[in-house]
């Protein structure tokens, strides 16, 4: 668990020093991410390796938010006079999450559909 741990160290690693060379707009761990994937599709004997530490980390998901919510409530103080600029970007991205949803589950189900009775005949 331990080797597997330090694989994902080092490919979040690589990801920062990649966005940090190239002066990406993309965070490190993102980039980190997206090398990761791409060995795992290299290398498929990677994955029976990454998996097990994955899922751990992923079951104690929610203590790995501490952080983020501890830097949301220090960061509480510089928003003010800023709450409703906030309340309404929130609510505006959650609108046009909603919408957009909407119409790739509408898209979704359309083709399925469609798939699905020319199946049947």
């Amino acid at each position: 668990m331990l080797i597997t741990f330090a694989t994902l160290l080092v490919f979040q690693c690589l990801g920062e020093g990649l966005v940090f060379a190239l002066d990406l707009p993309v965070p490190g761990p993102v980039a980190g991410m997206l090398l990761l994937f791409a060995a795992l599709l290299a290398s498929p004997r990677l994955l029976e390796t990454v998996e097990p530490t994955g899922n751990e980390l992923l079951r104690h998901l929610s203590v790995l938010f501490v952080p983020a919510g501890v830097g949301i409530m220090v960061a509480a103080a510089s928003m003010d006079g800023h709450w409703i600029g906030l309340a309404l970007s929130l609510i505006g991205s959650t609108l046009l999450t909603l919408a957009v949803t909407a119409l790739v589950l509408r898209a979704t189900m359309a083709r399925g559909g469609a798939a699905g009775s020319a199946d049947d005949a």
